[in-house]
């Protein structure tokens, strides 16, 4: 039986001219974020089972690759439950993995430590367009900052990169799950019962306003309390500005809401409005969720209209450290949805800008050795001045040659006869 020559399901091969992207919007995002402080680091593909299991992860923790143990520690037959059998897992996203790292290394860090990160995470969803098994995050993360400069540099840094990509016209939503809770206790839902009702309260983007309530019906919640609750993200419907949003709700919501995280969410609003360029909006978003239930705080989301949905995102998880060490540190990330970005530029024909000159030499079967030398210190020279040089042999058919080179880019070509 022959070997199977394609990629298991939900997993693709990279051609030549996406690897080229690639390769140039990482670097763009790396000196980006270097700009602003980050330091790269790196951490394994894999982590302990427990780690990834802890139910932080929301969904994704029902996606992890789940890897065996190995050798004599591998007992299929005496096998009683999962932890038997399997110890590690496949990463599903860089934040767990950092935290770990930051628990461990701490003392040798500074203080707050700001930290980028790019590298393939892996979970076992359904492939869709621009959503793979194994894919690229590009995270950046402030850990030790409890002040909402985190969220202002983390905003900042995120659409500036995406502004160099020539990205515009996109949004960066951002609501905070204790405004979130606040209104849930404005309406009379018990505390316990929140994190359903967020659940819930995420569809809306997909179900409308009734069929949240429907789902909400049908989950046994009291009808009064519903529409008490659906009657303000009514009247917040078309309440973009995030200042605005939040003095309504510190009028609606009463002590339900603490003045803290109402002015916080203001100052964040104002230092980014008054920094940022005009390729995008900052935006509130009453119903944004996001599904970890890791997040404490201020929670965000790129939205692009050329995707229809969301480009990556990102909040603070000010209690994840503790999990590891007994002592919660102040935390906060926003991850770039690498693999949509590199969709909608491929889509786009994306060209890399200031790309060097590509040129072909292409030297006739049988050219003298010591003529050849002379090619090659000339090629060498060129790419010493910035150009990409290609030294190959010429086929017969050179016509067709060329045509396959132009294809690659090359602009230029330069003979060599014996």
């Amino acid at each position: 039986m022959p070997l199977q020559k394609k990629p298991v399901t939900g997993m693709k091969d990279i051609m030549p001219d996406e690897m080229k992207i690639r390769d140039y919007v990482q670097s763009v995002i790396k000196d980006t974020y270097r700009s602003f402080g980050f330091t790269p680091i790196e951490t394994p593909c894999m982590e302990n089972i427990g780690n990834l299991s802890n139910k932080q992860g929301g969904e994704n923790e029902k996606l992890i690759f789940k890897v065996l143990k190995r050798g004599e520690k591998l007992n299929v037959s005496d096998a009683k439950e999962e932890a038997d059998v399997v110890d590690f897992g496949m990463r599903y996203d860089l934040t767990v993995p950092l935290v770990r790292y930051y628990s461990n290394h701490s003392n040798e860090l500074p203080s707050p430590f700001k930290a980028l990160q790019m590298g393939n995470v892996w979970r076992a969803d359904r492939p869709q367009r621009g959503r793979y098994r194994q894919f690229m995050q590009c995270d950046i993360d402030i850990i030790g900052e409890a002040g909402n400069l985190a969220e202002i540099e983390l905003i900042l840094a995120t659409t500036t990169t995406l502004g160099k990509l020539g990205f515009k016209n996109f949004e960066i939503r951002i609501n905070e799950r204790r405004i979130l809770k606040a209104m849930a206790a404005y309406s009379g839902f018990d505390e316990k019962d929140y994190d359903s009702i967020f659940i819930i309260l995420d569809k809306m983007d997909k179900i409308g306003t009734e069929g949240v309530k429907n789902e909400l019906l049908g989950a046994g919640y009291d009808e009064g309390g519903i529409d008490k609750y659906l009657e303000l993200f009514k009247d917040m419907e078309n309440m973009t500005d995030v200042n605005s949003a939040i003095d309504y709700l510190l009028g609606k919501l009463g002590d339900c809401l603490e003045e803290e995280v109402a002015t916080s969410m203001k100052e964040i609003a104002t230092s980014v409005n008054a920094a940022k360029g005009d390729f995008f909006k900052l935006v509130f978003d009453p119903t944004l969720v996001r599904g970890m239930s890791y997040y404490t705080g201020t929670i965000f989301e790129i939205a692009m209209p050329e995707f229809g949905g969301s480009c990556g995102g990102g909040g603070r998880y000010d209690k994840m450290v503790g999990n590891f060490t007994g002592k919660d540190v102040p935390a906060c990330g926003f991850s770039i949805g690498f693999e949509r970005i590199i969709l909608l530029l491929m889509e786009s024909g994306f060209k890399i800008p200031g790309e060097a000159e590509k040129v072909a030499y292409l030297v006739e079967k049988g050219y003298p050795a010591d003529k050849l030398s002379e090619v090659m210190k000339k090629a060498q020279t060129e790419r010493a001045n910035g150009k990409q040089i290609l030294v190959a042999k010429m086929n017969k058919n050179k016509k067709f040659q060329k045509e396959q080179l132009s294809n690659e880019g090359y602009t230029a070509f330069e003979e060599f006869f014996k």
